[in-house]
């Protein structure tokens, strides 16, 4: 059956993705705005603002919210990123209806009770608290710090504690309206849905709000590069290594994706080949693609033996250069089946499609198909990694960072001067 994308006359988008067969389905509503648009004062407050309306919306508690999706055997969850907001529901076939109900509630009608936001920022505070002590938490944090030095991108998506201090009710009330404006809205359900029923019942929940087209958008990233290391007594030292690279609407978008999967993305990948089967330097790389609307970072997380972290960046950089230049065609035919099959994997689960719809929704103004994906993908060949490689290193920026005892403390400088003779 065709997925299908409709606009509601206040500005807020809706898609129905139906799956035959099914007995389930996922709703997942989506604000296209995020932490990205905090600036340092409130940083954080778009997690916090999740976290609140879980604990009243509309008519009822926070437990009568969750007792009222699991008694229809229904999941509900939430999730904050750089760029967008999703609440999503898992429900039985005929759920539709409370879980459309329930988000909007979330969404539109929070309590925002003040007692309730003093212990959410105890919450968050543990939270935040947790990511400190665990190191391939921390680690990755320290990076995108590096990363996007001063910018909102830079910033936790949790905030700090010095931040979410001054967090009112009615701040956090002024910041609901402004992050889930309908401008920037996706209503997304996929699996046993029914158009006519949910277009129905997302006008009915959303279809009311004023139409809002003010905000502005935040300014382009900027990716600045750097070093940050902290010595901690670990056992292992934890490292992150990042490029700069193209973003998720750009032309070399799936490029940048074979890329990291040829690299380190799988037991076949050249960094797990090298590093671990032939060297025993770590037992766990990997590679990965980090991609913004306008930005994005090639990137690989390793944990070594201290001693050896230098060694490891130097290898790392070694095969990033010469994957760029020689890549062979067998590599690239495979890094194509694995990304077309985690890809298309993913469109066999509702969430996962209703949440994809939501993400090309809000980019692109469009869906694509599992056809489109496919022809992207395949089309890539050999002189686009070598022009990627190009672009990956033109600038000479990297960010190098590094958790671990002393001994890891030269793995940035061995980097960078492989990677940058």
């Amino acid at each position: 059956m065709t997925t299908t994308l409709h606009r509601l006359a206040n500005g807020v988008r809706v898609v129905c993705d139906p799956m035959p067969g099914l007995e389930t389905l996922a709703l997942s509503v989506v604000a296209g705005r995020g932490a990205r648009w905090e600036d340092e004062r409130r940083s954080g407050w778009s997690h916090l603002l999740e976290h609140m309306v879980f604990k009243g919306a509309g008519s009822r508690s926070a437990r009568e919210i969750v007792e009222a999706i699991e008694d229809q055997g229904g999941q509900l969850n939430a999730a904050t990123g750089y760029e967008r907001t999703s609440f999503q529901t898992r429900a039985l076939k005929g759920g539709l209806p409370l879980a459309m109900e329930i988000t909007a509630d979330l969404l539109l009608r929070p309590t925002l009770d003040a007692g309730d936001l003093a212990r959410e920022k105890q919450v968050v505070g543990q939270e935040i608290a947790e990511a400190a002590d665990t190191p391939d938490d921390l680690v990755f944090e320290l990076a995108q710090e590096k990363a996007f030095d001063g910018q909102s991108l830079g910033r936790p998506i949790l905030g700090t504690n010095r931040s979410l201090k001054p967090a009112t009710p009615q701040s956090m009330a002024d910041w609901r309206a402004e992050l889930y404006a309908p401008d920037r809205l996706v209503v997304s359900a996929a699996g046993a849905v029914d158009e006519a029923e949910l277009l129905k019942l997302a006008e009915a929940a959303f279809g009311h709000l004023p139409a809002r087209t003010d905000a502005e958008a935040p300014p382009p990233a900027a990716f600045t590069g750097g070093v940050a290391a902290k010595t901690r007594k670990l056992e292992q030292a934890h490292l992150v290594l990042l490029l700069p690279a193209v973003g998720a609407a750009d032309d070399d978008y799936f490029v940048l994706r074979l890329f990291a999967e040829a690299l380190g993305g799988g037991m076949s990948s050249r960094l797990f080949q090298e590093a671990r089967e032939n060297r025993g330097l770590a037992y766990a790389i990997d590679a990965y693609a980090d991609t913004y609307a306008d930005v994005g970072m090639l990137g690989v997380y390793a944990g070594c033996a201290a001693g050896d972290a230098a060694e490891l960046t130097r290898i790392t950089a070694g095969e990033i250069g010469a994957l760029a230049s020689s890549v062979t065609d067998a590599e690239l035919r495979r890094a194509k089946a694995q990304l077309k099959g985690s890809l298309f994997m993913g469109r066999e689960q509702p969430l996962n499609r209703a949440e994809t719809a939501a993400g090309q929704t809000l980019l692109f103004d469009r869906l694509f198909t599992a056809g489109d994906i496919a022809e992207a993908i395949d089309a890539v060949t050999p002189a686009d990694f070598a022009r990627l490689g190009e672009r990956l290193t033109r600038d000479r920026r990297s960010v190098v960072s590094v958790l671990g005892s002393k001994a890891a403390l030269a793995a940035p400088e061995a980097f960078e001067r492989a990677l940058f003779p």
